[in-house]
């Protein structure tokens, strides 16, 4: 069963965010993450964002991809704001950074995000989102609006207990090197992406 297995206050530069680590397992050295601004009320309408993982991006500032740019907007709008993001160890779309590296080398001979996934034998999405709503159950968290483009997330939410208000665009402008990349993600998966 999955339970917090820490807590503590982290000052960013977004501001002050608690973190509260969950896994089934207190041993586990990736779990899931959730970062609580300052001024979040749980019992209104929670701003959230569900964003999966990604180092490539966030960490060393990959242009094949907007998900660093997405974290930071996310950091800021939820300090601003008050709110959640949940932060899930899904590397990848949930392949991994092994098979994520292996996808970027079939995308250098011209096969798409997809394309490169399923070349290697993978999906093109494997990400699983009902663990983000159980995460918001054990906050207690009844009503959210969610910060994002995935028609995916939206839909996790019908059935589950929890109240979807609205959904709150999270684009970022495209970049000459993730243009292609973000056009997949729209034509493939349906984003709800305005700017390309």
């Amino acid at each position: 069963m999955l339970k917090i297995q820490a807590q503590t206050n982290v000052p960013t530069d977004f501001g002050m965010f608690t973190v509260y680590a969950f896994s089934e397992n207190e041993n586990d050295w990736s779990p899931h993450l959730v970062w609580v601004a300052e001024k979040t009320d749980f019992s209104a309408v929670v701003n959230v964002r569900f964003h999966s993982e990604c180092i490539t991006g966030e960490v060393f500032h990959s242009k094949k991809c907007e998900c660093g740019q997405q974290l930071d907007a996310a950091m800021n709008f939820m300090s601003e704001n008050g709110g959640i993001i949940i932060y899930l160890r899904q590397e990848g779309r949930n392949i991994g950074i092994i098979n994520k590296l292996k996808a970027y080398a079939l995308q250098e001979q011209g096969f798409d995000t997809v394309e490169a996934n399923l070349r290697l034998g993978l999906p093109a999405d494997g990400r699983n989102f009902d663990i983000a709503i159980e995460m918001l159950k054990i906050l207690g968290v009844l009503e959210v609006n969610l910060l994002t483009n995935n028609p995916e997330k939206l839909k996790v939410f019908n059935n589950s207990g929890i109240l979807l208000n609205k959904r709150i665009s999270l684009e970022i402008a495209s970049n000459p090197i993730n243009a292609s990349y973000l056009t997949t993600k729209k034509d493939y998966f349906g984003h709800l992406l305005e700017k390309l």
